[in-house]
């Protein structure tokens, strides 16, 4: 026998302390696995797909015409090709012309030779940062949209510029972070071009093109002061002015050059005084962000291919900081309200923000031509550019040749006849602007407003063409929240007058003067025509803090009788403090008492029935039908819907309502959350607003629509339609302009447009999402007086809703018959993170159902902005009016789901929700009678196969323990029977093995 005695095996006491807790382990993994995949399903879902619906039509409807919408193009690629011309066709059309001394531009000869110079010639500002960020990585650049002019480039300038950016940092807004984000210019110091650069100029001599370039993003404004981000910081400086780097690159190329080209690759106006009044700087250009195409545009305005025919959609003020709403813009934080929620991951620190919109109706060009007819600023030293203007290659002349002055309760209608009286090809904008009668503390007005315009087509020389503008007599009145409490279209003579911009009278014509003989006050059912229900206010509680005397504490509004005693300031020590009403604000939302104040009786729910939702696409808003297919649901399925609104509606089989897909965002479809969808990157809503045409914004509304039709997505989170109150708006580059008609009336080209191929548009952010600083700090409260927010910040949102309109086909019997019917294009909106006051804007009943549903008749659901805060309260969303929130499961929960005030919010969410997805593109194939079956995702299977595998492994184990303790006792219970003889075989053994000493 061996010497060494065997080795005795582990104890089940020890065997089952390691092997117990092993497999617990395995088991709890997989339990708690499974319990997070369960609920965060939806999430997951967004990352690793949805899976499948496969929808059945019942026999007999195979010859059925079920594609309600149908694509323009065979393609997804041929969609995309033609996207891409139309990026050129806007930015073509959008490009200004700021400057142009010497006739500068365009350049001549066969072949120009040119150099680029500053850093972002090689670094371009394609769009934004955020969600309407989209894939730019193979767009044009500079370099190759020249090239492609036919234009040569400066080679070495260039390689040396690429290689500066690609280490250089520049402005970065990282989404709510401010600590994270940077805001360097980044510009390429002149004194670091290097000997061969300077000595490679004389080959590219026709001109030197200087990029100026200035990003915005998501989450964060444009600094208003460049105090540590700039080396050579000057006091006051801010960053949309040029710092000393881009003087000193002016000043070499200005010393190098005969002919001196500023190209200004912004979406937000800057401080262009400096350019513009310098004799060395010969034109200057400002081309917004193009998107992947657009450079393209450039070089052919550069050659003069194209005639540039775009106006600013922004005055462009000499110095920013003395705008009047430069000192109420940025971080203002309540000392008083603590205790809320903190997120340092979501950028959310406890605080309570707010901004006062003490300028009231006058932004932009309505202060500064208003504060000019009054005497208050010298016009020529405050202004560079003015709102509506632009330059072209060839000379027109306009001249009135008709007029229409309805009744008040009709229209107004101008016919201008323009001629090109110069040698070039060339298109137009006409505009229209009013003038109300004012009276020294009455109704504020601004002297002048934008009433209507047009774009003329492609004039030859010498050729003519006349356009009509219309404006509805009703829409020259103007809010009165203190008196009247509606709008008022005041007694006297308003002046029409034809102009080239919100400054100048258009050479050759004269005021039309319309004449209103008695005050007509639109309230009670004497309402607007364009209303559909009595307006009057519905902002008490904000416009209660503004006074017209000061006073402390409350918001002293500006006033045109008193522009030096009404000037805005910025926030005071009392206004620090807020009020009872506003600390309450901040507090939880209470579902239960908001619910406990209801009289809804309890609906019905999970009925049985055979409706689908094909079957009342096309029916009124309030058919009975409707009642009849929202009885069929359930609680639980409607609330499933809710709760996981981000990027998607979900499927409710019982309807046979398959995943609708929602996508991001106004410059082209993509996906803030997954990767999913990539379209064409769309020049910024700046630059299309630039082009002040009509037709290209439905051209692009219709582009979107196509390309949706190829990508599977059937709603867009756009266009915005926020007013750039401030140029430091960081999300300027998502919103057309300054002045809310403008603005209104190109929204309704591209909602109309992308509806003609059933894309719904949920317009954004509604409303007054004018900044980004403190946004998701429990929503920053704006406040502003209800005549600056029905005149100004609502209109944008106003005429899309009431204007836009669609031709909708259904199968209306069971023979497969197609009808069509006229509907309202408008079926989707979504709110804002701000605070109306002291409301939520997602939660104010004021906003998103009395003025948006009551007043405008707006069908269709709203959704929220991401619904990730604390403060944006799904019960209190869904009573107001906010039906889908941009979330997952269980990121936000209805607190109520049993009570009958919540079950109807609950229903009449997925009343909106589903009214929308009737009517738009998602019901194509779908015929009356289908049934819809679902296969799930493949990690859905990998999840249920790892589950087997696992629990095979968990059973052996087991299996194995047990036996393995099995064993063990029946060796032990053996031992313990025999140990006498155990005793006698040690003791042999011991006497065989030991040696004799």
């Amino acid at each position: 026998m061996s010497s060494r005695a065997a080795k005795r095996p582990m104890s089940n006491k020890k065997f089952l302390s390691i092997w117990v807790p092993v497999l617990g382990l395995v088991l709890v993994i997989a339990v708690v696995a499974n319990i997070l995949l369960g609920v965060y399903s939806n999430w997951v879902a967004s990352q690793l797909g949805t899976g499948t619906y496969t929808v059945t039509n019942p026999d007999g409807t195979e010859d059925w015409d079920t594609e309600y919408n149908q694509a323009d193009y065979a393609t997804a690629d041929e969609a995309a090709d033609a996207a891409d011309q139309l990026v050129q066709d806007i930015a073509a059309e959008g490009i200004v012309l700021l400057k142009n001394e010497g006739a500068a531009l365009p350049l001549t000869g066969d072949a120009p030779q040119v150099t680029l110079l500053g850093r972002t010639a090689a670094d371009p500002v394609y769009g934004g940062s955020g969600s309407g960020s989209t894939d730019t990585s193979t767009a044009v650049n500079f370099r190759d949209g020249l090239e492609n002019a036919g234009i040569g480039v400066n080679g070495t300038v260039y390689d040396e510029l690429e290689t500066f950016a690609a280490d250089a940092p520049k402005t970065n807004i990282v989404m709510d972070l401010p600590g994270d984000s940077v805001y360097n210019i980044g510009e390429m110091p002149a004194a670091d071009y290097s000997a061969d650069a300077t000595a490679s100029f004389a080959d590219y001599a026709d001109a030197a093109v200087v990029v100026i370039g200035r990003a915005g993003g998501e989450g964060g404004d444009l600094a208003t002061s460049m105090e540590g981000w700039d080396d050579n910081y000057a006091e006051g400086q801010h960053q949309l002015e040029l710092n000393q780097d881009e003087k000193d690159l002016l000043a070499l190329a200005k010393d190098s050059f005969e002919t001196v080209v500023v190209v200004v690759n912004a979406s937000t106006s800057m401080e262009l005084g400096p350019v513009q009044d310098d004799a060395g700087v010969d034109a200057v250009l400002q081309i917004g962000s193009p998107g992947q195409s657009g450079l393209n545009a450039l070089g052919r305005v550069l050659t003069g291919e194209v005639n540039p025919s775009g106006r600013t959609v922004d005055l462009y003020a000499r110095d920013f900081t003395a705008d009047p709403t430069f000192q109420n813009f940025g971080s203002y934080q309540y000392e008083n309200i603590s205790g809320l929620g903190t997120d340092e991951a979501k950028g959310v620190d406890g605080g309570a923000y707010f901004v006062q919109y003490e300028e009231g109706i006058y932004v932009g060009y309505r202060y500064y031509e208003t504060a000019a007819a009054e005497g208050y600023l010298d016009y020529d030293e405050a202004v560079v550019y003015p709102f509506g203007y632009g330059l072209s290659y060839t000379t027109f002349s306009q001249e009135v040749t008709g007029q229409q002055l309805g009744a008040v309760d009709g229209e107004i209608a101008v016919d201008v006849e323009v001629t090109n009286t110069g040698d070039v090809a060339g298109k137009q904008v006409v505009q229209l602007y009013y003038s109300a009668p004012y009276t020294p503390g009455g109704i504020e007005k601004s002297s002048v407003v934008l009433g209507a315009f047009a774009k003329t087509d492609v004039i030859e020389p010498g050729a003519s063409e006349t356009v009509t503008l219309t404006l509805a007599v009703e829409d020259m009145a103007s809010y009165d929240y203190r008196d009247a409490q509606a709008y008022v279209l005041e007694a006297g003579d308003y002046a029409l007058t034809v102009q080239d911009d919100s400054h100048t009278v258009t050479a050759g014509t004269e005021p039309i003067t319309y004449t209103v003989d008695e005050t007509v006050t639109y309230s009670g059912e004497d309402h607007r025509a364009s209303d559909e229900a009595a307006v009057t206010n519905a902002f008490d509680d904000v416009n209660a803090a503004f006074v017209d005397t000061a006073e402390e504490g409350k918001i002293l509004n500006m006033s045109r009788a008193d522009f030096a005693g009404t000037f805005p300031t910025a926030p005071t020590a009392a206004d620090m403090v807020a009020t009872d009403e506003t600390v309450a604000a901040f507090e939880p939302y209470d579902a239960a008492a908001a619910n406990a104040e209801s009289g809804a009786e309890m609906p019905t729910q999970g009925a049985e029935g055979d409706l689908a939702l094909i079957d009342v696409r096309g029916l009124d808003y309030d058919d009975p039908q409707w009642d009849a297919l929202l009885d069929q649901i359930s609680v639980s399925e409607m609330t499933s819907v809710i709760l996981n609104g981000a990027y998607n509606s979900g499927a409710i089989n019982s309807i046979v309502k398959e995943v609708a897909n929602d996508y991001d965002g106004p410059a082209g479809f993509s996906s803030f959350i997954n990767d999913a969808i990539s379209g064409v990157a769309y020049p910024s809503e700046v630059l299309v607003g630039q082009t002040w045409n009509k037709e290209l914004a439905h051209a692009m509304g219709v582009s979107i629509g196509n390309e949706a039709l190829t990508l599977d997505a059937n709603g867009w989170y756009a266009p915005a339609v926020n007013l750039h109150r401030s140029p430091f708006a960081g999300r300027n580059f998502e919103y057309y302009s300054e002045d809310p008609l403008l603005s209104g009336a190109l929204a309704t080209e591209v909602v109309e447009g992308a509806a003609t191929k059933g894309v719904y548009t949920a317009m954004k952010h509604f409303a007054l999402n004018d900044q980004e600083t403190n946004r998701v700090n429990h929503g920053v409260a704006t406040w502003a007086n209800e005549q600056a927010i029905r005149e100004i910040y609502l209109k944008a949102f106003e005429l899309p809703v009431k204007d836009a309109v669609v031709e909708i086909s259904s199968i209306t019997d069971d023979e497969g018959t197609v009808e069509t019917r006229e509907m309202r294009a408008s079926t989707a909106m979504m709110s804002s993170f701000n605070r109306i006051g002291n409301t939520w804007a997602g939660g104010s009943v004021a906003l998103m159902d009395t003025v948006l549903r009551d007043e405008w008749g707006f069908r269709g659901f709203a959704i929220t902005d991401f619904n990730l805060y604390e403060y944006m309260y799904p019960d209190q969303a869904i009573r107001a009016g906010s039906d889908l929130m941009l979330t997952f499961q269980p990121m936000k929960q209805l607190e109520d789901t049993t009570s009958a005030a919540a079950v109807s919010n609950i229903r009449n969410a997925t009343h909106n929700i589903l009214y929308t997805v009737a009517n738009s593109n998602a019901m194509n194939g779908v015929a009356s009678g289908a049934t819809l079956d679902y296969t799930p995702p493949t990690w859905r299977y990998v999840q249920i196969a790892v589950d087997v595998v696992l629990g095979v492994l968990l059973v052996i184990g087991v299996v194995w323990v047990v036996r393995r303790v099995r064993r063990r006792r029946e060796v032990e219970a053996a031992e313990a029977a025999a140990p006498t003889a155990t005793a006698d075989e040690a003791a042999t053994e011991d006497t065989a093995g030991t040696p004799t000493r």
